[in-house]
């Protein structure tokens, strides 16, 4: 079961299950535990080599046992998301842990631009379960309705879940509009019925300024 203590650690009482957790981010825990590191994202094989070749980087151990494991990374704001069958699709730096039968993959996103050909690709988690995802500061749950489409800070954005369409506009960024910006950049815009999350931050992306 996943737990908050406080905001930036994530408590998860085991019973002799698993849960995957970003490689690096157990920070103490008591009983008896086992940890692995796997492969790709914990993919095996396929998942590593689609890394690879998608550039998208995601460290993951498992842990096992029983007891009280607690995790955390760079005091990061953690958000607990409970899945019933849907997906959830965060960046994969993002994401801090699940439960072991959840499943991880990687999903394309759309290209930057027909010019560099550059593709984007996102996380995906799905199944039955719990998933622990970081933002940089307190994140923001704004909900995507059918008349409310959503544009966000591709630096700002941490993950989304529901019936969303997700589309990439390239040129005019926020901070072109305020002749601050410099190089090709794009924005995320989002359609549809579902809940997205964004951080009170911008990460460097590979967009350039945006």
């Amino acid at each position: 079961m996943f737990r908050l203590q406080g905001s930036k650690v994530l408590a998860v009482e085991m019973t002799g299950d698993a849960v995957k957790a970003k490689n690096g981010s157990m920070v103490a825990y008591d009983g008896d535990m086992a940890f692995k590191k796997l492969s790709g994202g914990g993919d095996g094989i396929r998942g590593m080599v689609t890394r690879r070749l998608t550039g998208e980087q995601m460290t993951v151990m498992e842990v096992k046992g029983r007891g009280v494991c607690w995790f955390a990374d760079r005091a990061a704001e953690i958000n607990l998301v409970g899945l019933q069958g849907d997906t959830l699709y965060v960046e994969s730096s993002n994401l801090l842990a699940t439960d072991g039968g959840l499943r991880t993959g990687t999903s394309f996103t759309g290209l930057r631009g027909a010019s560099q050909g550059n593709g984007l690709f996102t996380t995906t988690v799905e199944g039955h379960g719990q998933a622990a995802i970081m933002s940089d500061g307190p994140a923001v749950l704004l909900r995507v309705a059918p008349q409310y489409p959503l544009t966000v800070d591709p630096g700002a954005y941490v993950a989304h879940q529901g019936n969303l369409r997700q589309s990439l506009q390239s040129g005019v960024t926020f901070r072109t509009l305020l002749g601050e910006g410099g190089g090709e950049a794009f924005q995320m815009r989002f359609e549809g019925d579902g809940l997205v999350y964004v951080q009170p931050s911008e990460r460097n992306t590979i967009a350039g300024d945006v």
